[in-house]
C-alpha cells in the first residue's frame, strides 16, 4: 500500500501528471482549432489574405493612397 507501483504516492503522482497532460492537451486543441479556422478563412476567400498583406506587409491596392499619421 505504501511502497511499490500501486502505492498511494504513485497513484497521487500519476493523477497529477494526468491532470497536467490533460490541461496541456486542451490548450493544444484550442490552438489547433484556432489555426484550423484561420486556414479555412485563407482557403475560402481573398479578403483574409488581403487583410494580412495590409497589416503585416504594409501593402496597398492599386490606385490607393497611403497616409501615415505621426503623432
Amino acid at each position: 500500500m505504501w511502497l511499490g507501483d500501486a502505492s498511494l504516492t504513485q497513484i497521487i503522482e500519476s493523477r497529477h501528471r494526468l491532470e497536467a497532460l490533460t490541461k496541456d492537451a486542451q490548450e493544444k486543441k484550442e490552438r489547433n482549432d484556432s489555426l484550423y479556422a484561420e486556414v479555412v478563412d485563407l482557403r475560402k476567400g481573398s479578403e483574409t489574405i488581403e487583410e494580412r498583406a495590409r497589416y503585416e506587409l504594409g501593402m496597398i491596392k492599386e490606385n490607393q493612397t497611403f497616409f501615415q499619421v505621426l503623432e
